[in-house]
């Protein structure tokens, strides 16, 4: 035990000395960098675009969306999209062959695509 409280009489004599001589240092330091580091953080939130909504009606009625758990399919493709996966926005408009449901989509020979969520 008194040898733990020797060592620790030491650190702390070592941390002692060392803040009383650089400790003066180190505090400068440390406000110069982050200084510099608020100035380029400054610039960064600075450089951003400004949100504007004004283009927000022309670009809500872009797209209508078929609604009422419909799905698509490709004419010529062998799987299913809901219309808000990747894939459907892949196919062409006039390739576009539009099911009621999954069910009607699997009758007609139609499965399920792997990287829609919910399928």
């Amino acid at each position: 035990m008194q040898r733990i409280q020797d060592a620790w009489l030491e650190i702390k004599t070592w941390a002692d000395e060392a803040l009383a001589s650089w400790g003066l240092i180190l505090l400068i330091l440390l406000a110069i960098l982050g200084a510099f580091g608020l100035g380029r953080l400054s610039v960064v939130v600075e450089a951003r675009p400004l949100v504007s909504i004004s283009n927000a009606a022309a670009a809500a009625v872009s797209e209508p969306m078929n609604l009422g758990g419909y799905v698509v399919a490709s004419r010529s493709g062998a799987v299913y999209y809901f219309p808000w996966c990747a894939g459907a926005g892949q196919i062409a408009e006039a390739n576009k062959r539009w099911f009621k449901s999954e069910e009607a989509a699997k009758g007609a020979g139609f499965r399920p695509a792997k990287n829609c969520k919910g399928l």
